[in-house]
């Protein structure tokens, strides 16, 4: 089997499986964005960084259909534009804890769950990430924490 079918093979298994669909991840991240860019935590981060939300949002639709469908979509580099962000791990639990409450909200159990824990992985990897662009190095179980002025902990 080619590259492009065995994709392809992968991707109807996972929709047989959980239910998602690419619509269903539009709603998810549509809904998903909607909370954060109402959030005291998160808001400021993303407003400070996106001005034309339409373009992110596309591109968290195919980063979502490539990590949820393994579509291939997404052709980005998130730990390369995550590193430089003043976040530290609270922001990544209510980053989990919005997307976890949306996912819930608008998927069915299997494909919320499916969500969920890719997102989980996610988090902890960006987390790791942030931290040692920093120059932190966290030892298992530890969490990437900062001050209230932003420096770190």
């Amino acid at each position: 089997m080619a590259g492009a079918e065995r994709r392809e093979a992968i991707t109807a298994e996972i929709m047989e499986r959980t239910g998602i669909t690419e619509a269903m991840i539009e709603r998810l991240v549509d809904g998903f964005y909607a909370k954060v860019r109402s959030d005291a935590v998160l808001a400021p981060i993303f407003e400070a960084r996106i001005r034309d939300w339409e373009p992110h949002l596309k591109q968290m639709c195919a980063f979502w259909s490539s990590v949820a469908l393994m579509s291939g979509r997404y052709h980005g580099t998130p730990m390369v534009k995550h590193m430089p962000l003043p976040v530290d791990a609270g922001h990544f639990d209510r980053w989990l804890e919005l997307f976890e409450a949306t996912a819930r909200e608008l998927c069915p159990p299997a494909a919320a769950a499916h969500f969920v824990e890719r997102a989980q992985r996610i988090a902890a990897s960006l987390e790791l990430g942030v931290a040692s662009g920093q120059g932190v190095m966290l030892a298992p179980g530890q969490r990437f924490r900062r001050d209230e002025t932003g420096a770190i902990q």
